[in-house]
């Protein structure tokens, strides 16, 4: 057995798992748009399995608030990039692979170009803008999305858009969720997760990727397992055989202006900003930055009483909601000076520390 195959020959002695599998392994390209709490473990077995090209999308940077479940970061990286460093430390436990930083936002503009050179894409995302966007741009590029999402202690993992013998296509993730309202549902910042969830259902994701690209097993296409890491359990709920969404074109993504924690510090000792809070009002009287206080919900409501001149910053804990609050506004008002704190209060507090 050559040096190449000597690594993986634990994996090769499987009962049909033999060197064409594996060489299938290394002619193939995965794209992991995410490199949080889920790409990190997806990453890393990926990586040790052996996958020719990885390629990794993140523009953010590491926060301390990311270490109880993105393992692969330590103190000493916080405020870096993610993914120059994710990329650094994987292709040193495997140099035989290849790795592809993409240092990005995923926009309706760069989709298609970033998932064209990739054979299978693994979603690692954290909002619905991106998830959908992964998705739509994976059915009109016959791309497989190998999904995965965590929220407290349960986690969610399927494969969309693969196709059967017959040409036709599974379920897509318009076909579970046609539409969500983003702002009512909290992210990890928010809601809180159990970090040990992360790894497993990363893992589980990194395994669909391996099965689907060595044809073995019996993948989660038209179908989504649901796990409770407190109680162990997990059930798989069938979707159906074949999509019954028709996505020929992608939404276009809306920019939304963001100002950072320490510039808006800046504006406001200089009496040049308003700032609003759109959380609820048990958060507010738990700590606030002042400001108007228009809840999430509210807002819509209110949008025609908004001051459309002045320079605005929204907050919220994390700038999920916030964000969502300026798209709102924007749609509405395109020119209207309107900005979501970056990282919301969580990154107000930590650029006090």
């Amino acid at each position: 057995m050559t040096d190449d195959f000597l690594r993986y020959s634990c994996q090769m002695a499987l009962p049909g798992f033999n060197e064409k599998k594996q060489r299938l392994l290394q002619r193939s390209s995965v794209l992991i748009v995410g490199a949080g709490g889920l790409g990190c473990p997806a990453a890393q077995y990926l990586t040790a399995v052996g996958v020719g090209t990885i390629g990794i999308v993140d523009f953010d940077t590491v926060s301390i608030t990311n270490l109880h479940r993105q393992i692969l970061y330590t103190p000493n990286d916080v405020g870096k990039k993610k993914v120059s460093l994710i990329c650094e430390r994987l292709q040193k436990q495997n140099p035989g692979i290849k790795l592809v930083p993409h240092d990005v936002r995923v926009t309706s503009q760069n989709v298609v170009d970033l998932m064209s050179h990739y054979d299978i894409i693994v979603d690692g995302t954290d909002n619905f803008d991106t998830r959908y966007l992964l998705n739509d741009a994976g059915v009109i590029l016959n791309k497989p999305i190998v999904y995965g999402a965590i929220y407290q202690f349960e986690g969610q993992v399927a494969v969309w858009n693969v196709e059967n013998e017959n040409g036709q296509k599974s379920p897509n993730y318009r076909d579970l969720f046609p539409s969500v309202d983003a702002t009512q549902i909290p992210n990890c910042a928010e809601g809180g997760v159990i970090p040990t969830l992360a790894g497993i259902i990363g893992c589980m994701q990194a395994n669909e990727v391996i099965k689907y690209i060595t044809k073995t097993g019996d993948i989660l296409a038209g179908k989504i397992l649901i796990f409770d890491a407190q109680t162990l359990q997990s059930r798989i709920i069938k979707i159906g055989e074949v999509t019954g969404t028709h996505i020929n074109r992608l939404v276009e993504t809306i920019f939304v202006p963001e100002i950072s924690a320490a510039d808006l510090k800046t504006a406001i000792k200089e009496d040049t900003v308003n700032l609003i809070d759109v959380r609820t009002t048990e958060e507010r009287d738990e700590f606030n930055i002042g400001g108007q206080h228009i809840p999430m919900e509210q807002l819509y409501f209110q949008l025609n009483e908004l001051d459309k001149e002045m320079k605005t910053v929204i907050y919220c804990a994390s700038g999920k909601r916030s964000a969502e609050a300026v798209k709102l506004i924007k749609k509405r008002f395109p020119e209207a000076p309107f900005y979501s704190l970056e990282g919301g209060l969580k990154s107000w507090l930590e650029a006090s520390t």
